[in-house]
């Protein structure tokens, strides 16, 4: 099918793929593509983005440019203003529509899609943008959209379409971290980004490392390998999350032919893999719904109850691991220099921030923001809201750091390695290091001293929390973020491949895959 402008440019931003692109196909359908990313300069200088960040999606567009020339057209890449890139470009080939696929991102990408749109509108242009998983836009009720989840996540998709080359385009150049200007971040040991090392991650998952799944993934220690590791490959589209959902069940169907104790476990652990598969977009879905979650708390009774202001020596010691609580700081530490920990450590470390040391949930999200390679915002506002107790529909959970190291880390492997100026306390001390008999030599001297009474702390945030939920008013608007936000399952059994879990970790925070 020919237009009266058959050029379609295919507007890539957090779906760095040729396989189950959408916007692409479509396009394809109607004429030669002119397949652009638009580095965005500003973006990039924002509180929530990082270098850690922009190193994982530079390893994905490099690998997009070389499965688009593959198809016939590499990517090209312009640097700059979105409007002010698109206008550009219009006037140089005379493209006649813009492709896309819908974008669930941060205030600052909902306002440049504002004025993206404006743009097209006052050229007459037409862009379209099309579902990429299971997140509905224009959403009225959340009646049905389990099911609909399922329906989007079944749709067959086929290979990618060739592409004719365009003569006389500039590819451009993909700029570095340096010519961004983007802020020092150390992150020695960040997943690499690209198609090839998301299917591998896939694949290794299925196969082989997602036996244990549904028990190790609590663990520091285990998670690292027992995790499937595709977050940050979901966050910038590297691979579909309808991908993942039927390659996860045509697994779970072969386990189940098996019929065998091994398989049985790996049965356990899909089913449990499907259902976060699932909650990903049910979480993505709140910040479509409602956008302002990003900025203001979810139930407004929570205004003001913790300081606007976060204690900045609070909030350091937290950030840089310097709590005196070991296990808390060993999983920042952890998270600085790698970009991943496993979803119970995110949970308990926002709780922290939270209740012990009382600090707004803007700031310590913001942090996370940045070391989260795998930052999806959609995912990260909510559950942020969720863990410092703010949404008005969740369990309060005030995680006891010291409990959780023991629990998780009970030979003291992964703390020691972060903290390693611990080496002079016992084992039996290690999560509570003030009791031990050599404490004064340590203490404040190669590590600090608790910044708070972890157990004196929670009791008061406790008291505080529950002051604000026994109010008359706050039910009221509680049953209305639930109508709104809340999910019409319990346990989420994927398309009739096993029983759902019992356990319900899905208020954990990022939900981290």
């Amino acid at each position: 099918m020919v237009t009266e402008h058959p050029l379609q440019l295919v507007w890539f931003k957090r779906d760095l793929r040729c396989v189950d692109h959408a916007a692409l196909n479509a396009a394809a359908a109607r004429g030669p593509v002119l397949p652009l990313f638009i580095v965005e300069p500003e973006y990039w200088e924002l509180p929530d983005t990082s270098q850690r960040q922009w190193g994982f999606a530079r390893d994905c567009l490099l690998d997009l440019r070389h499965q688009l020339a593959e198809l016939g057209q590499p990517l090209v890449i312009r640097i700059g203003d979105a409007v002010d890139v698109l206008q550009h470009l219009q006037k140089q080939t005379g493209f006649g529509q813009i492709w896309s696929h819908e974008e669930t991102g941060n205030g600052w990408t909902y306002q440049r899609d504002q004025r993206v749109l404006h743009w097209c509108r006052d050229k007459g242009l037409a862009w379209t943008e099309l579902q990429q998983h299971g997140t509905q836009r224009r959403l009225k009720s959340r009646n049905g959209w389990a099911k609909a989840w399922d329906n989007t996540m079944a749709r067959p998709f086929g290979p990618p379409p060739a592409l004719m080359p365009l003569a006389g385009t500039d590819p451009g150049d993909l700029p570095g971290a340096d010519a961004l200007g983007l802020k020092p971040d150390a992150c020695p040991h960040r997943q690499r980004g690209g198609r090839g090392l998301a299917v591998e991650c896939l694949n290794s998952f299925l196969q082989h490392r997602g036996a244990n799944y549904r028990v190790a993934m609590s663990s520091p220690l285990t998670a690292n390998s027992a995790c499937s590791r595709l977050s940050p490959h979901f966050a910038w589209g590297s691979l579909s999350i309808r991908e993942a959902a039927q390659a996860t069940w045509k697994r779970q169907q072969q386990l189940h032919e098996l019929r065998t104790d091994s398989g049985r476990n790996w049965q356990q652990s899909m089913v449990s893999f499907s259902g976060r598969l699932h909650w990903h977009c049910h979480f993505i879905q709140k910040l479509e719904d409602e956008p302002e979650m990003e900025f203001q708390n979810l139930h407004s009774a929570y205004e003001g109850m913790r300081p606007s202001v976060p204690d900045a020596v609070l909030l350091e010691a937290w950030s840089s691991g310097q709590t005196g609580l070991p296990f808390v700081d060993a999983c920042m530490r952890s998270l600085n220099a790698t970009g991943w920990i496993n979803f119970r450590m995110r949970a308990m470390l926002m709780a922290v921030a939270s209740y012990h040391l009382w600090l707004d949930w803007r700031a310590p999200g913001l942090h996370l923001a940045r070391k989260f390679t795998d930052y999806e915002p959609g995912i990260h506002w909510p559950q942020v809201q969720m863990q410092s107790g703010t949404t008005g529909i969740n369990t309060v959970r005030i995680y006891n750091p010291v409990k959780q190291g023991m629990d998780q880390d009970p030979q003291g492997i992964f703390t020691r390695k972060w903290v390693p100026e611990l080496a002079d306390v016992a084992d039996q001390f290690l999560h509570q290091p003030w009791l031990a008999p050599n404490a004064e030599q340590v203490l404040d001297i190669t590590y600090p001293f608790p910044v708070v009474d972890h157990l004196e702390a929670a009791k008061q945030a406790r008291q505080k929390v529950w002051a604000v939920r026994g109010a008359s008013a706050y039910r009221q608007q509680g049953q209305s973020i639930q109508q709104r936000h809340g999910s019409r399952k319990s346990g989420i059994p994927m398309r009739g491949r096993g029983k759902p879990s019992k356990r319900r970790d899905t208020d954990q925070l990022s939900l981290k895959l």
